[in-house]
């Protein structure tokens, strides 16, 4: 409850007791003041429920705001994890292909030589 919602409640009961006693007194102008406070009160009442319901869905925006930021924050965090142990795979296995090329001379070189034959076979246009 903050300070509108206060004062117009009270400016309304206010508003209510002066319409009463201009009733019974006779008194026409002390029931108009009386209508007009609980009119003026009864918007700042409502002005004052609108200004908490605003302050609430603010509240709610900056929470839904942090949350967001948290989880890009650990997608982030996840990211670079997952780089950094991609990055390391990479090398292992860079690694164990420069070793297997290495301790298979031969073979490869075999292997390059009919890749070779193989494609100057397909490209030549007479068969």
């Amino acid at each position: 409850m903050n300070r509108d919602h206060f004062r117009g409640a009270s400016r309304h009961i206010k508003g209510r007791a002066q319409t009463t006693v201009g009733g019974l007194t006779g008194d026409p102008a002390r029931q108009i003041r009386g209508a007009v406070n609980q009119i003026a009160g009864g918007a700042q009442y409502a002005y004052g429920r609108a200004r908490d319901r605003a302050e609430d869905i603010a509240d709610d925006g900056r929470h839904f705001v942090h949350a967001a930021r948290d989880h890009a924050d650990g997608l982030i965090d996840d990211g670079r994890r997952l780089a950094r142990e991609t990055a390391r795979r990479g090398e292992i296995l860079g690694r164990t292909a420069l070793r297997r090329a290495d301790a298979n001379r031969t073979g490869n070189l075999l292997g390059l030589a009919a890749l070779a034959f193989s494609a100057g076979w397909l490209a030549r246009r007479a068969r």
